[in-house]
């Protein structure tokens, strides 16, 4: 039985933590997100993946206050806790001569969590 979309990025914490492949449970969230433009898909607070990887715990944070953002609304309160902030920065491309480009691109939400992306980064095919 295939599983649906995941329908908040609390269901994606689970399904990472249980084995499920980030990249590809946000890449069907936001086929969904785009889909619904849902706000409610947004606030349940995900479980940490600090532990799992700190890039994925940051980066769940960040698209909330994107798309909270894209929908000309406030950013739910989780994604502002300090633990969802990198300490060190995060190139999504860690080549040298990418980093120029990501540092000027990310969005905002991405560089307060010192993670620095494309502009497309969460752009859905």
């Amino acid at each position: 039985m295939i599983e649906p979309r995941p329908n908040s990025l609390s269901q994606i914490a689970s399904r990472t933590l249980a084995g499920q492949s980030f990249e590809y449970e946000l890449a069907d969230f936001l086929h969904e997100f785009q889909r619904r433009g849902d706000l409610s898909m947004l606030l349940d607070e995900p479980e940490s993946l600090r532990k799992h990887n700190p890039i994925y715990d940051a980066y769940l944070a960040a698209v909330a206050a994107h798309l909270a953002a894209r929908l000309k609304t406030s950013a739910p309160p989780w994604t502002r806790a300090p633990g969802r902030i990198l300490r060190e920065p995060w190139f999504a491309n860690p080549g040298r001569h990418m980093r120029a480009l990501l540092l000027v691109e990310s969005p905002a939400a991405f560089r307060e969590r010192n993670l620095f992306v494309s502009a497309n980064a969460l752009s859905v095919a």
